[in-house]
């Protein structure tokens, strides 16, 4: 039997893909990584005929990126991942994306869980028959650990719109980072972004409100939701010093 090998997507990015600074837009690199992750599962028999056909869904729960620089409008990328070996119900998943020298510009990993879209609990992989088969390349980067909250007692609301709904039927978790971004001082959107860290612990559905907390931690900005008194997310984006 063959060993399963890494994905592979070449990709360019598009206008569309990159922001004020003609930067891959981070919301977008996630949403880029995610599709290539789940069209590798398909490929390894965990598609879309036993998951989301059958009512189970690919959710993430945690997510960590080290980046070295973010593609530009235009540049060819290659986009790779591949699966690590399953923990009880967690999935880990490796990613880079690498130039065209084959220099690797972003490293990531995410862990990644199975729900039920009807009682919108954990499913226990054996129990639907999905098993993803984990490969170990030696290009492995940490996993990702839960960002510490905001100290502030600074709290306002935000109510989840329509448009940041996906299939699944709750906030797609990349739009997380267009919130933060939004959101932290603008002097720090024009730094370089270094590392990510993002924890989802419950889904936020459409029109929920739920409540925020932001914090400048040194160059690392915090961002942290909770609703009727439950953890939602919290999310930390680290940026390089400032030059003076």
């Amino acid at each position: 039997m063959n060993m399963p090998e890494p994905f592979e997507r070449d990709y360019r990015i598009a206008y569309s893909d990159t922001d004020i600074k003609r930067q891959l837009r981070l919301s977008r690199l996630f949403t880029l990584l995610q599709e290539a992750a789940t069209d590798h599962a398909a490929l390894l028999g965990a598609g879309r005929e036993k998951t989301l056909d059958r009512g189970i869904l690919w959710i993430v729960t945690l997510q960590q990126a080290t980046v070295r620089r973010m593609p530009v409008y235009d540049e060819p990328v290659k986009i790779v991942t591949w699966p690590g070996k399953p923990k009880h119900v967690l999935f880990p998943r490796y990613y880079r994306i690498i130039d065209k020298r084959g220099d690797a510009l972003i490293e990531a990993s995410s862990l990644w869980a199975l729900m039920d879209q009807n009682t919108r609990k954990a499913v226990f992989p054996e129990q639907c028959g999905i098993l993803v088969p984990g490969m170990q390349t030696g290009m492995e980067t940490a996993l990702p650990r839960a960002p510490k909250p905001p100290l502030t007692e600074e709290t306002f609301a935000f109510t989840v719109p329509y448009s940041y709904i996906d299939q699944n039927g709750h906030m797609n978790n990349t739009r997380y980072f267009d919130l933060a971004e939004d959101r932290m001082p603008a002097a720090l959107r024009a730094r370089r972004l270094c590392g990510v860290q993002t924890e989802y612990s419950r889904e936020a559905r459409p029109d929920e409100t739920i409540t925020l907390k932001k914090e400048l931690v040194g160059d690392t900005f915090l961002l942290a939701g909770e609703s009727e008194g439950q953890k939602l997310f919290r999310l930390a984006l680290s940026y390089a010093p400032e030059e003076f």
